[in-house]
């Protein structure tokens, strides 16, 4: 009899032994599942990346080194149980404080991950262009310069090393953070074909110009000004010497046709390099584009200012705009007064 009692007190013992122990453990997985985890980080939001080719143990290694989860093993069971670790999604996805393992698991599951603003401006140099975009897409920089490199690329989306230049048109793009250098470079082709709309192509055909001879003009019209609102008065002043079979004598493609960009002034002795690029030796547009320029060049060119102005110098104030002549003489006049105000400067 009292060995019975004792068992049943056992049992009951057991029983409820038994019982908390599945409370608490249910309690743990519950809160590994649904409480807040994300919260070791004083930041409201905060992006996590997974590279392309990423295992889950490279995934649960990068957030581990993170520091920002509570529960970290229970990402880990969560991810487990939600076979994260077979539908491993690579991106840039924004993670908000406060979120579960389950919130963050999902959102990994889905590759729903968040668009990069990915921005360039006008260069005339690949290697950095590749600097800038790596910053803000997966490609690194090697990629990138490879692919911009590549010929069979360049024929395939229908350039040439010498109108690569156009390909490019400087802006603000909604970018998949796992862009690949490739990828990159057919969307450009894509927002290139969209750039030449109707309207733009209405307007080059009245000039009697391709895409590739517009961006050659306003590669140089970029070189000679940083002022928008006097890129069109440069590009009528090209527009007639065109029209009037005089030299385009641009500096900027003499120092194009030498390779060397830390040339400041132009000299005599750079005039006469031989090069299809040395406007000053040839006549017409040079082969084609020196650098990427500005929508705002490109378009200044479509809409070029209607003048009889046929020479431009810098002007003696240095406010970084020019002075604008119809005759050799009013230009030999304004270089002078340029030149007079340089060696003012000068000597102090």
């Amino acid at each position: 009899m009292v060995l019975k009692k004792l068992l049943i007190r056992w049992g009951l013992v057991a029983g409820g032994v038994l019982i908390l122990a599945v409370v608490a453990t249910a309690g743990l997985f519950y809160t590994w599942i649904s409480s807040p985890s994300l919260v070791k980080t004083d930041r409201d939001s905060l992006y996590f990346f997974v590279r392309t080719g990423s295992g889950y143990s490279d995934v649960y290694a990068e957030m581990r080194k993170s520091g920002w989860l509570k529960y970290e093993k229970g990402f880990d069971w969560v991810a487990r149980r939600k076979s994260y670790p077979e539908l491993i999604k690579p991106g840039r996805y924004l993670l908000r404080k406060g979120m579960s393992n389950a919130d963050i698991i999902n959102l990994l599951r889905s590759g729903r991950q968040e668009e990069v603003a990915l921005v360039f401006n006008t260069t005339r140099h690949f290697d950095r262009l590749a600097g800038v975009l790596s910053k803000q897409i997966e490609a690194d920089s090697a990629s990138l310069v490879q692919a911009f490199n590549d010929t069979s690329k360049m024929e395939s989306l229908g350039f040439s090393r010498i109108n690569w230049f156009a390909l490019f048109i400087p802006n603000t793009y909604r970018f998949l953070w796992n862009t690949s250098a490739d990828q990159f470079l057919e969307r450009m082709k894509k927002e290139y074909d969209a750039f030449w709309n109707q309207e733009r192509l209405k307007k080059l055909g009245d000039m009697g110009f391709d895409r590739f001879q517009l961006v050659t003009l306003a590669s140089i019209v970029q070189e000679e000004t940083f002022k928008p609102d006097e890129m069109a008065r440069v590009a009528g002043v090209y527009m007639n010497r065109l029209k009037k079979g005089i030299r385009l004598q641009a500096d900027p493609t003499v120092i194009f046709a030498t390779g060397d960009y830390s040339i400041r002034r132009v000299l005599h002795k750079h005039l006469t390099i031989e090069s299809p690029y040395n406007t000053y030796l040839y006549s017409g547009l040079p082969p084609g584009p020196i650098r990427i320029p500005s929508i705002q060049a490109v378009d200044a060119c479509l809409n070029y200012e209607k003048h009889d102005f046929l020479y431009f110098c810098a002007r003696d104030d240095f406010n970084g705009y020019h002075s604008f002549a119809s005759t050799y003489s009013d230009h030999m006049r304004n270089a002078r007064k340029y030149r007079k105000a340089i060696s003012l400067k000068e000597k102090g």
